[in-house]
């Protein structure tokens, strides 16, 4: 009997009537021959109402508390979606991480799995009840909870199906795949039927919200087939697999409007600077995304990054510090700071593709203020208000309406 894995979003689950319709889904995967088990998210906007509770208490609220206090969004969903099954006759019970082992290292609010102890699952399966777990969370070794960051679920809901050998692993979300372009922005675009995991590496990791980047990493290293579907509807959704549809050039445009620009001015221009700086940021679990470096003049540059936005907060201190020891000039920040790129497998044989990116920001008056490329995406960055004309740009530009 094959076991399939699903994941539902907090939008699926955001209220009484949407648990309901996700327990009837289940259950018609389940009367098909499956045994099923089912991540799930903290109800839509739950996980921000907690953070922001916790805001009101201090500014600096202990990341080790915040774990505590994300990890019951998701209670609230797996308690809840349970009893929607066992009002329809269907066998099930839920799990949150700890309870099933789901061991991270000590990252709070950004741990990463080492290991899932499936015997529990396993147990309840062979008992005919569907599983439902927790996404987002799990425990580390000092017995901590801990959560996994944004988007944590589709990590665990890929995770599991790894170790329990599912046949497939299903992402359920509130649109209906994986689109050329954000359709809140461009009405036009297109649904995509099959994407690489390359391509989805790169849309993942450049704003794109439909799925996390380290759940998509995890099933490429392991061949997980991941199907993106709308809860909502019953479409074929996106199948992102190994190979996609080597579309020529460009596949797709995406954003990240949450960016945020550091400038560390007049840096000392010799062996072992930008080590010592992005050592220092790394040590505070912060991943740095754009970098540019100006030319030396009388022995110092400029080095500007660019971070998470909701990172800057924590970023500046430690930068502050790093910044008096190599006695640079000082530090710059700002928000406001949006990235928009293009990504696609066929860049790589076309060549031309940055030149009609650059052109067409350019026929728009948008400034491009750092890029950054790969064999298959292009990355600029722009101010934060040129978002929508730029995407709706590219995406014209390209011909990914076609």
């Amino acid at each position: 009997m094959p076991l399939i894995v699903q994941k539902y979003g907090g939008s699926s689950v955001a209220d009484a009537k949407k648990i309901k319709n996700v327990a009837r889904r289940i259950l018609k995967t389940k009367k098909r021959e499956n045994r099923v088990v089912v991540v799930v998210s903290a109800p839509g906007g739950t996980t921000d109402r907690l953070l922001s509770s916790a805001y009101e208490i201090t500014a600096h609220p202990s990341e080790r508390e915040v774990d505590m206090l994300l990890a019951t969004g998701e209670q609230i969903s797996i308690s809840l979606l349970t009893m929607a099954l066992h009002s329809l006759g269907c066998p099930a019970i839920s799990f949150t991480g700890p309870q099933v082992r789901i061991l991270t290292d000590m990252a709070h609010t950004k741990a990463r799995i080492l290991s899932i102890d499936t015997k529990r699952i396993k147990a309840e399966l062979k008992k005919g009840k569907v599983v439902i777990v927790a996404g987002f969370q799990g425990i580390s070794q000092e017995e901590d909870i801990t959560t996994l960051g944004r988007g944590g679920s589709d990590t665990t809901a890929v995770a599991l199906a790894i170790s329990l050998k599912a046949a497939s692993c299903e992402i359920y979300t509130d649109v209906e795949g994986i689109y050329t372009a954000d359709p809140r922005i461009v009405s036009f675009a297109k649904r995509l039927k099959k994407i690489s995991y390359d391509e989805m590496l790169e849309l993942s990791s450049l704003g794109a919200k439909v799925t996390q980047l380290r759940s998509v990493e995890l099933a490429k290293r392991y061949n997980v087939r991941l199907h993106v579907r709308s809860t909502f509807s019953n479409k074929e959704g996106t199948m992102i697999t190994e190979k996609g549809l080597e579309a020529p050039g460009v596949s797709g445009v995406t954003y990240d409007k949450d960016q945020a620009k550091i400038t560390i001015q007049s840096v000392p221009d010799r062996p072992g600077i930008a080590s010592a700086i992005f050592n220092k940021i790394a040590k505070e679990n912060i991943n740095v995304d754009m970098i540019i470096q100006s030319a030396s003049l009388k022995g110092l540059t400029d080095l500007s990054f660019t971070i998470a936005g909701t990172d800057l907060k924590k970023a500046l201190p430690a930068i502050k510090v790093i910044t008096k020891r190599i006695k640079a000039k000082g530090v710059t920040s700002s928000k406001g700071v949006a990235k928009v790129s293009i990504v696609g497998v066929g860049m790589r044989s076309y060549p031309g593709v940055a030149a009609r990116m650059f052109s067409c920001l350019a026929k728009e008056r948008i400034n491009i203020e750092m890029i950054s490329t790969s064999e298959i995406k292009i990355s600029c960055a722009i101010d934060e208000k040129n978002v929508r004309k730029a995407v709706k740009s590219l995406h014209r530009e390209f011909g990914l309406e076609k």
